[in-house]
């Protein structure tokens, strides 16, 4: 899609993550002026700089959203035209058992961008929030369904949703909300063992383990391959149909668990060898309504799951399968998984 030249300095925050990273290539195409800059803030604890593309154009401050000096110090040596908050510790069920840390990057790191974006009178707050915000809520999820998470990063999220809200209201910040669900695809961190279970089930299908499975595996999921889910975050600022308006972004069509065991263990040529687990507290239907999205974005064609999946293990097969990381300061172990009590292997 075609955008209105302007020169501009963003910063995306996480940029150096799985979607920050196909975000800062999206921004990187759009027509827009030579002199145009991309400012990364990553903590690099779940992004690498191996994602980050070779272009003199981008800046990585490595740091935390968290740190509120480094942010406003941030905003004032680069005058930010555009922020895309891409930053979040994104593992909604272990987020029961680190509430703390949840809120402190999740939604304080969020207010900390929020207020120095409020001083420095930015054009659009791009913020990237999750279907995590609707709960169990009936199906399919339509931006009009009333909000009801039911777990710590659900409710972190939906905070800023709300935060950002006020902020236009009191102060004219300008934003979009992307709420996307189950993304998929190259680049994303394959060792986390928390979150992400495409790229769980496909590092443990090339270290040769069993793919694990809460539950009966009958719970269902619309999964959303990166590109087609980062273009529409990179045009908001650009598209005036977006300003202060949220959008649900990802895949129209769901399947189950033990489906999706099958498709990615077809990827890599192999029969899939299942470890069923004891059953987590999780929403088992989620799929989300995305005619809004569509209508203002215009994208081009959905990936079908089989061809995404494809490609995701085709880049997977480039890199070395990787021991599962541990998350080291779990908070609360009352119900914690017995699967997530384990050391690293």
């Amino acid at each position: 899609m075609k955008v209105a030249r302007a020169p501009a300095t963003c910063l995306v925050t996480g940029g150096a993550g799985f979607i920050g990273a196909h975000v800062v290539r999206e921004i990187l195409d759009l027509d827009v002026d030579e002199k145009f800059c991309v400012v990364i803030l990553d903590d690099l604890t779940g992004g690498f700089r191996d994602n980050l593309p070779d272009d003199s154009r981008v800046i990585l401050v490595e740091g935390s959203v968290a740190d509120a000096n480094l942010v406003d110090q941030l905003f004032r040596q680069y005058e930010f035209d555009f922020v895309y908050h891409l930053a979040a510790y994104a593992a909604e069920g272990l987020s029961h058992f680190i509430r703390r840390f949840n809120y402190t990057n999740n939604l304080i790191g969020s207010v900390n961008l929020i207020n120095a974006s409020v001083r420095h009178r930015i054009q659009r707050f791009v913020f990237t929030s999750s279907i995590a915000v609707y709960g169990s809520a009936q199906v399919p999820m339509t931006e009009s369904t009333v909000p009801g998470p039911e777990d710590p990063y659900g409710i972190a999220k939906y905070a800023v949703e709300l935060d950002l809200k006020a902020a236009h209201h009191l102060f004219g910040l300008e934003y979009t909300v992307f709420r996307p669900h189950n993304v998929y695809g190259e680049f994303q961190n394959i060792a986390d063992r928390y979150r992400n279970v495409v790229g769980i089930f496909m590092n443990r299908i090339m270290r040769g383990e069993p793919l694990p499975i809460f539950g009966t595996g009958e719970q269902t999921r619309a999964f959303s391959y990166i590109g087609d889910v980062a273009p529409g975050i990179a045009q908001a600022p650009f598209l005036e149909q977006s300003r202060n308006q949220v959008f649900n972004v990802g895949a129209d069509q769901p399947i189950s668990i033990n489906d999706l065991a099958r498709t990615v263990a077809a990827a890599f040529h192999v029969d899939p060898v299942i470890e069923y687990l004891p059953a987590r507290e999780e929403v088992v239907t989620v799929w989300a309504d995305h005619a809004r999205f569509r209508e203002v974005f215009q994208p081009a064609a959905e990936v079908p799951l089989v061809d995404g999946i494809r490609r995701m293990a085709a880049w997977a097969e480039t890199i070395e399968p990787r021991p599962g990381t541990v998350f080291s300061d779990i908070e609360v172990t009352r119900n914690l998984p017995d699967s997530w009590q384990q050391s690293s292997d």
